[in-house]
């Protein structure tokens, strides 16, 4: 290719495309996190009462001064 259709091509693509904008993958985001939420409330229901009988027996485990 000749040089000056190289710098034409790039021209044209400038004002084409306009600046690059990098806006990030803001809904993969949102859906984690959701998603996160969610998986952390099913597992609360599911083992509420499990739960509860770690962390009391956890704490009756801790002799302290």
């Amino acid at each position: 290719m000749s040089e000056s259709l190289i710098r034409l091509t790039r021209w044209v693509h400038s004002r084409v495309a306009g600046p690059v904008r990098d806006r990030g993958d803001v809904p993969g985001w949102v859906l984690v996190t959701v998603m996160t939420a969610g998986l952390v409330m099913a597992i609360w229901l599911v083992a509420d009462d499990q739960l509860k009988s770690m962390f009391t027996d956890a704490l009756a485990g801790v002799t302290g001064p």
